[in-house]
């Protein structure tokens, strides 16, 4: 699993011109799964996710988390997280997981971390989405998950 979590003042997404999520103070989080991914995957990231300390304190220290300062995400799925370049001009996605099984653990994701309080808009899963965000730093910080064990 990886996730690229922007950290933003605000952002949205929109789908033929309507906007469809957004999110104020808090994260973009641009978010892909690959074949061997599940739960525990989810679970260490979401951990990871809300207790990262990368929001401005008092003295201007990244020393505060996602749930220190009340943030809200905004998830997007983002298969092409999974692309290879290694060959060729043209991306290969074979690493991507399938649209069926991807989209449950997108959903579960974001159930996930609604568990924990976070407030989470979302895009609509393989839609044509645009989004716009204003990159807070810019922090821009990728994550991922560890090999099934």
């Amino acid at each position: 699993m990886r996730v690229v979590l922007q950290r933003v003042t605000q952002g949205d997404v929109q789908i033929d011109g309507k906007v469809v999520g957004k999110t104020g103070p808090g994260y973009v989080a641009l978010v892909g799964f690959t074949h061997t991914d599940g739960e525990q995957q989810i679970d260490e990231l979401i951990n990871k996710i809300i207790h990262l300390r990368v929001f401005s304190d008092e003295e201007g220290a990244m020393n505060r988390s996602l749930l220190d300062i009340g943030g809200s995400i905004l998830s997007i799925s983002q298969f092409t997280l999974y692309a290879s370049t290694k060959k060729g001009r043209r991306p290969s996605f074979v690493d991507a997981m399938k649209p069926e099984q991807a989209t449950k653990l997108y959903d579960l994701f974001n159930q996930k971390l609604r568990e924990q309080n976070i407030p989470v808009e979302t895009g609509v899963f393989g839609a044509d989405m645009k989004v716009t965000l204003t990159n807070d730093g810019p922090v821009t910080i990728l994550l991922e998950s560890r090999e099934n064990e």
